[in-house]
């Protein structure tokens, strides 16, 4: 079983999946880039103007749940296949808007596709790693916000001349002649031994936690809520507070890749600490920094100590999410691993679309983002508790795994 989990096909698998979500995350981001010039051109406000971020973050909730499931079935090179054909439709139709709620509509279908890219496409890597699989996870987790500092960056020439839409028909060309040969070289499935394997330690520790599969998703799925609406105020609304600030969006759009680039460092870290300590340790660690850095945004607004901020809240929260997956990973068996990590996922994409309205709203009631981070804070210690409550449950399945493994 050694030549199958934690193997060189394995790592190559990862190397592949991380290219592949790279690509197939730029829904998510795209939208924040574009989100000024959207607003210019429609004439909106800006809880209007952040619509169409909340739509795109539903349809990817929506569809990391829903081909999570179907992923379990029929494997992750038909997910991506489909996935990137939405997502292409996805910028096409905002590309031929005529108005925001059309965009909204078109992002909803761009977000459900990108979906496939990252809870999913974990999920699927996960099963190919053992004793690697914190490091592998954060590894296939990092794309997500590789795609994130990548694209805001090439696209910024088109943005800052305010070709929105023209930086749209770039991204489906890319989509779609990226994705789709790539994911064929992903059609090969864990074999059911290897699967056996995994599964003998998830069922242990599930076992002493006390919890069932159920109860521990519900759990964490309102952790992810928690932490991501916190996490969603500086990373959706960076490029509009610059402009605000008079910085103007390609400030923004810097900052968001710094943070973004911050956060890969964080999965990474996270993912090897995950190893040594296991998912819910290191989600505590994450979700208490991440509250530190949303502090440091009340003090600051000058542009040399925003760019230092930035950084430093990317350092703080990129490890939170993919802990979410290692726990999953941890505690409950292979065959549900896209249903429970895509449910997670759903849960926490959810928070980052409800954060990011809600940033707006209370932008337009108040006029300022300071009420909106004190609400992320607020939002963040909800999630600080529910992880002190898994932490507190989970000591004797460590216990117990600690002994099997002995």
């Amino acid at each position: 079983m050694e030549t199958v989990l934690d193997s060189r096909y394995s790592w190559g698998r990862l190397g592949l999946s991380l290219a592949i979500a790279c690509v197939g995350n730029v829904a998510m981001w795209a939208i924040i880039v574009v989100m000024p010039a959207m607003q210019a051109e429609f004439g909106v406000d800006r809880a209007a103007a952040s619509l169409p971020y909340t739509a795109t973050m539903l349809g990817f909730a929506l569809g990391n749940f829903v081909i999570g499931r179907l992923v379990d079935r029929f494997g992750i090179t038909v997910a991506l296949w489909v996935a990137a054909c939405l997502v292409a439709a996805g910028f096409a139709g905002s590309a031929l808007a005529p108005g925001a709620g059309w965009v909204a509509v078109a992002q909803f279908v761009a977000g459900f596709g990108s979906a496939a890219t990252f809870g999913p496409l974990i999920a699927d890597i996960s099963q190919w790693f053992l004793k690697r699989r914190g490091i592998a996870v954060g590894i296939a987790a990092c794309g997500n916000y590789l795609s994130g500092a990548i694209w805001p960056m090439a696209l910024k020439p088109m943005i800052a001349a305010g070709d929105w839409r023209g930086a749209y028909w770039v991204l489906v060309v890319v989509v779609l002649v990226t994705m789709l040969p790539l994911a064929w070289l992903l059609r090969r499935r864990v074999p059911l031994l290897a699967l056996a394997q995994s599964d003998a330690a998830s069922a242990l520790r599930v076992r002493a936690s006390g919890f069932t599969p159920a109860q521990l998703a519900w759990l964490l799925g309102f952790a992810g809520i928690g932490c991501c609406v916190a996490m969603s105020m500086p990373q959706v609304h960076i490029v509009a507070y610059c402009a605000d600030l008079g910085y103007g969006p390609a400030v923004g759009a810097e900052m968001l890749s710094l943070m973004l680039l911050g956060g890969v460092v964080s999965r990474l870290i996270s993912g090897l600490v995950a190893d040594r300590i296991g998912g819910v340790m290191t989600l505590l660690i994450g979700s208490a920094l991440q509250t530190l850095g949303l502090i440091l945004y009340l003090p600051f607004d000058a542009l040399v100590p925003l760019y230092v901020v930035s950084a430093i809240f990317g350092l703080s929260q990129g490890g939170i999410v993919p802990s979410y997956a290692v726990i999953v990973r941890e505690y409950m068996p292979a065959r549900e691993a896209g249903a429970r990590v895509g449910f997670v996922m759903m849960a926490t994409i959810l928070g980052m679309a409800l954060g990011g309205w809600m940033s707006g709203w209370i932008y337009d009631q108040t006029g300022s983002y300071a009420l909106a981070f004190l609400n992320g804070i607020g939002w963040n210690l909800l999630n600080l508790v529910i992880v002190g409550l898994l932490i507190i449950r989970s000591r004797g399945a460590q216990a117990a795994h600690d002994r099997a493994v002995a």
